[in-house]
C-alpha cells in the first residue's frame, strides 16, 4: 500500500527537547498551521531515535543540547539508520553556532533558533517562520537525505596555501546556496586545491549569527583560506570570503569587498545575485557561477548576468540536492554550461578556473 503524502495529509512532526517550554513554544507555533499536525515528543536522543523508528514521521525537530544522548548523536543515529528530515531548533548562535553548523553538515535539512522567554518563535534572519521551514522540508524526497556526499577531514588542513594577489587571478567564482548549503559547501570548498588560480566569494542563505562559524568551518577543513569577509578586503587567489548574513557582498572596480544593507533581492541579504552581478561588472568573463542545492531562484539573474558577460556557470545536479529550486531556476533559463553531481564539483570548478 503506497504511503499518503505528507502534502495531502498534513505534516507528522515529531519535537525533540528537553525543555517544556521548548516544546510548547515549538507545539503552538506549529499546530497554528492547519498544514502541520504534532504527533510526539522526545525529551533526549535515545528516545528521539526509537520514536522516529515507531513513529515514522515526516519531519523531526530536533534541540542539540539534551542530557544523555545529545542531538547530534542522535542525529548521525537518524540519518544511518532511518533518515528523516530534520530540522535542527538551536539555542546556538553567535561563537557558540558550531555544533549547529556541525548538525548541518550531517545532514539536517535546515535551522531555527531556539525559541526563549525572551525571544520567542518567529521569524528568523532569512524571513522565514518555523512552520514554513518544516513543511518544505517535508516536500524533500526521503532518497536524497539518505545521500552521502564526498567528504574530507573535519582536521585542519595541512600545507594550505597562502592567497596571492589578484593578478594571478584566472577566476573569480561565486558560490551561492540555500537550504541544505552548509553539507554541499563543507563537500566541496575543502576539495578545492591551495594553489587554484581563483579567489572564491561564497553566498550562504544564513542568518547573521552563523556565518562566522560557517566560515571558521571552512576555513579549518579547507586547503584554501577562508572567513568571513570584511568591508575594504582584497579578491585574492587562494582566498575564501564569506558573505556576512544581514550584508550582501559585492565587489567594486578596484577589487575590493564592500558589504552593504540595500533592500532584500529575492526575499533574502545576502543575495547570490547581488553579488555575482558585482562580480561580472568587475571581472566580466573571468566569472565562474556556480549554484548548488537551495529553494527559490537567487542566483538565476546573477548567473543570466555571467553568461552575458562571457563568463562560466555550473550548478548542482538535481539527483544530489537537499532541495532543486536554486539550480532549476539557472537550468530552466538556459544558462548552465555544466550540470553536475556534488561529488564532481570541485573538480569541475578547477578544471573552469584553469581554462584561459
Amino acid at each position: 500500500m503506497l504511503r499518503e503524502s505528507a502534502g495531502a495529509r498534513g505534516v507528522r512532526v515529531l519535537i525533540v527537547d528537553d525543555s517544556n517550554f521548548a516544546k510548547r513554544m515549538i507545539a503552538k507555533h506549529l499546530s497554528a498551521d492547519q498544514g502541520i499536525e504534532i504527533i510526539g515528543y522526545a525529551s533526549d536522543g535515545r528516545d528521539a531515535i526509537e520514536k522516529v523508528r515507531s513513529l515514522n514521521p515526516d519531519v523531526v525537530t530536533l534541540d542539540l543540547q539534551m542530557p544523555g544522548m545529545d542531538g547530534l548523536t542522535a542525529l548521525r543515529h537518524i540519518m544511518a539508520e532511518c533518515p528523516v528530515p530534520v530540522v535542527v531548533v538551536s539555542s546556538h548562535a553567535g561563537q557558540d553556532a558550531q555544533p549547529t553548523i556541525e548538525a548541518l553538515e550531517l545532514g539536517a535539512v535546515d535551522f531555527f533558533l531556539k525559541p526563549s522567554p525572551a525571544n520567542p518563535v518567529g521569524v528568523d534572519g532569512t524571513g522565514t517562520n518555523l512552520a514554513q521551514k518544516v513543511k518544505q522540508a517535508a516536500k524533500i524526497p526521503r532518497p536524497r537525505l539518505g545521500y552521502i556526499a564526498r567528504r574530507v577531514s573535519g582536521t585542519p588542513a595541512v600545507g594550505r596555501g597562502k592567497p596571492r594577489a589578484a593578478r594571478d587571478l584566472n577566476r573569480v567564482v561565486v558560490i551561492g546556496a540555500s537550504t541544505g548549503g552548509p553539507r554541499a559547501l563543507c563537500a566541496v570548498v575543502p576539495v578545492l586545491p591551495a594553489d587554484i588560480p581563483a579567489a572564491i566569494l561564497i553566498v550562504q542563505h544564513m542568518p547573521p549569527e552563523f556565518t562566522g562559524s560557517l566560515a571558521k568551518r571552512l576555513g579549518d577543513m579547507s586547503q584554501i583560506a577562508v572567513r568571513e569577509a570584511r568591508t575594504g578586503d582584497s579578491i585574492q587567489r587562494g582566498l575564501g570570503l564569506v558573505a556576512p548574513g544581514g550584508f550582501h557582498m559585492v565587489v567594486t572596480g578596484d577589487g575590493d569587498i564592500g558589504l552593504n544593507q540595500d533592500p532584500l533581492v529575492c526575499n533574502v541579504r545576502p543575495s547570490v545575485d547581488v553579488t555575482m552581478q558585482s562580480v561580472t561588472r568587475a571581472y566580466g568573463a573571468r566569472c565562474l557561477g556556480v549554484v548548488l542545492t537551495g529553494m527559490g531562484s537567487d542566483g538565476s539573474d546573477g548567473a543570466a548576468a555571467i553568461k552575458a558577460a562571457g563568463g562560466g556557470v555550473v550548478v548542482e545536479a538535481e539527483s544530489t540536492c537537499t532541495v532543486y529550486g536554486m539550480p532549476k531556476s539557472v537550468v530552466d533559463a538556459g544558462n548552465a554550461d555544466k550540470i553536475v553531481p556534488l561529488h564532481e564539483m570541485a573538480e569541475e570548478i578547477v578544471r573552469m578556473c584553469a581554462m584561459e
